[in-house]
Order: C-alpha cells, then sequence, then structure tokens
C-alpha cells in the first residue's frame, strides 16, 4: 500500500555531528522556513536536559518524548526539522515524518563525527570508554534506517553552503514534480 505524503516540510536525519543543525538553519532561513531541533523542543518541554533525561528516566522516556514530538509535527507547515540521531531508528517515527517531510539524510564517516562531537560532554550515547567504537557500532544499526531516506547527502568536508544548495535544489525539484 502506497503513503500518501504531503510534503510540506523538509526533515534532516542522521547521526550526530553531521551539521542537522547547521545545515538545517540556513536550508530554514533560505526557504523563509521555521526551524525546528527536535532534541531542544524535547528540552524545553521537559525542563530538562538530554543527558539528564536519560539519567533520571532513561532512554526509552526520552524515545517515548521524541513520539510526542512526531505528532506536534504533524501539525506543522513550513518547517525544517533537526531531528535527533536516533529518532527515525524506532517505532514508525520515520514513516510519520515522511508523511509531511522530505528527508534528507546527512552521513559522514565515523572519523569525521568523532573529531566534531569528541569535545560535547552533552552526549549520553558517546559516555563510553571508546567512542568511536560506540560510533561504529551505532552507525551500522541506524544505517538501514538512515538510508531509507528520499535523499542521502555526506557532509564530510564539503562546505555547508554547498550542502545546503545541493539539498535546496532536491527539495524543490521533488516539490515541482508532485505539484
Amino acid at each position: 500500500m502506497t503513503v500518501v505524503r504531503n510534503i510540506t516540510n523538509l526533515a534532516l536525519i542522521g547521526f550526530m555531528g553531521t551539521g542537522k543543525t547547521t545545515i538545517g538553519r540556513m536550508l530554514a532561513s533560505q526557504l523563509g522556513y521555521d526551524f525546528l531541533d527536535t532534541d531542544h523542543w524535547i528540552e524545553a518541554a521537559a525542563g530538562k536536559s538530554i543527558p539528564e533525561i536519560f539519567n533520571q528516566a532513561g532512554e526509552a522516556h526520552f524515545r517515548f518524548l521524541e513520539q510526542q514530538v512526531l505528532t506536534d509535527l504533524a501539525k506543522r507547515q513550513h518547517t525544517v526539522i533537526a531531528t535527533g540521531g536516533g529518532l527515525p531508528c524506532y517505532q514508525d517515527n520515520l514513516e510519520k515524518l515522511r508523511q509531511h517531510s522530505y528527508v534528507v539524510c546527512l552521513w559522514a564517516s565515523p572519523e569525521t563525527i568523532f573529531e566534531r562531537v569528541r569535545h560535547n560532554t552533552h552526549r549520553p550515547l558517546l559516555q563510553h570508554p571508546d567512542p568511536l567504537s560506540r560510533i561504529r557500532e551505532l552507525l551500522v544499526l541506524r544505517e538501514p534506517f538512515y538510508r531509507q531516506a528520499d535523499l542521502l547527502v555526506s557532509s564530510d568536508g564539503r562546505p555547508s553552503r554547498e550542502i545546503v544548495q545541493h539539498i535546496l535544489h532536491e527539495f524543490q525539484n521533488r516539490k515541482a514534480a508532485s505539484g
């Protein structure tokens, strides 16, 4: 059965450190859209940081809060959405996102991701003795979900402006093709 898609938003998925927030803000500015970071929305709604949510209530509760964000997102239009890295990998989150969004996955090598996030202390999933091996492990688990995006774009060694222009071109072509 084919799901009807009413694409009114653009969503960025991908692992932490691939540039979703940076690229998302630039895309929103170029398109004249709102920008929403799902992790920031969760923190504001919970009144706690993501590490606090993980420590106090666990990952399962955090994933429940992501489900609530998706319910809210279904009502939005003209929004660029930067998702948390794990959001598309749980429940039917990716399908819910695809109903109203053109989904773009930003991809980077494990080494690039590690260099970008290694000094961040607010990444609960990287509180591990060997963060680079943890990144590799999580990428293997998440890759099948990330590959379901409408568009995959590498952010390794590319200027943000170039990535934004590529995504804008593909998004505008998709919107034109769908009427």
